[in-house]
């Protein structure tokens, strides 16, 4: 069975805020005969991966993180294992048919992660055949670019009730982090900003630089820090520079 993300994610960024509101706007969408696909899209590291950890579980969602290696058989028989379904001996015509039975019977979610790989695998009307059958709630996680790489698919286009951009980290998502990974650490605002710029808005990065701010603080016996206090490095993500010989 694909397991949840283990991750900060269950802490109520605006990141989970904007993707639960995504998902129960499409779940109670007034009308049966309006769309229910929903895209959530944005640069890596901005937690949409945290996002949903968050989101699956009160809304009870069927969860799938696609792998390059998937074929559409193991994404089915995927789909089926979060659904405790067992997938031995059937076709995938069958599969596909269980699939959204279930889907439409529960009421429940289906979220797929690192869905820009269906599009990539051409795996993409799959998804759009899960919906079909089931009527249900599908929602897409994934890069940037998602949005535009499924424009060109008409069929699945036309399938979206909304799109939601997720957003760069800020400064109450900073104070979050710092609660999780500086716990008994009082970090003053002027140093979160400090780590969210170095961080490029990046969920991921931010907490990376609160784990090395916290060991900055345990090594020179620190409970209180701030911008000027601090005189450790912060990670950017860019790679470092080549060594000379």
């Amino acid at each position: 069975m694909e397991h949840m993300p283990v991750s900060s994610g269950k802490l109520p960024t605006r990141n989970v805020t904007l993707l639960m509101e995504l998902v129960s706007r499409i779940r109670n969408r007034p009308d049966s005969n309006l769309p229910g696909m929903g895209t959530f899209y944005g640069p890596t590291g901005y937690g949409k991966s945290m996002a949903v950890c968050a989101c699956a579980i009160p809304h009870q969602a069927y969860y799938v993180q696609m792998r390059s290696v998937w074929t559409r058989k193991y994404l089915l028989e995927m789909i089926m294992s979060q659904m405790n379904i067992a997938s031995a001996r059937m076709t995938m015509p069958q599969m596909l048919t269980q699939v959204g039975k279930q889907l439409s019977l529960s009421g429940r979610p289906l979220i797929i992660d690192e869905a820009d790989l269906l599009v990539g695998k051409g795996m993409i009307e799959i998804v759009r055949d899960i919906y079909e059958s089931s009527q249900g709630t599908v929602i897409l996680v994934g890069e940037e670019n998602l949005p535009g790489h499924l424009e060109v698919v008409e069929r699945v286009h036309g399938r979206m009730l909304d799109w939601v951009a997720a957003q760069p980290a800020d400064i109450a998502d900073a104070r979050l982090f710092a609660g999780k990974h500086c716990a008994g650490l009082s970090i003053a605002d002027d140093l979160l900003e400090r780590i969210l710029e170095a961080s490029h808005g990046s969920a991921r990065y931010v907490c990376t630089n609160l784990v090395r701010v916290a060991e900055f603080a345990r090594m020179k016996n620190l409970e209180d820090l701030d911008a000027a206090l601090y005189t450790g490095a912060l990670f950017t993500g860019k790679a470092p520079a080549r060594r000379r010989a």
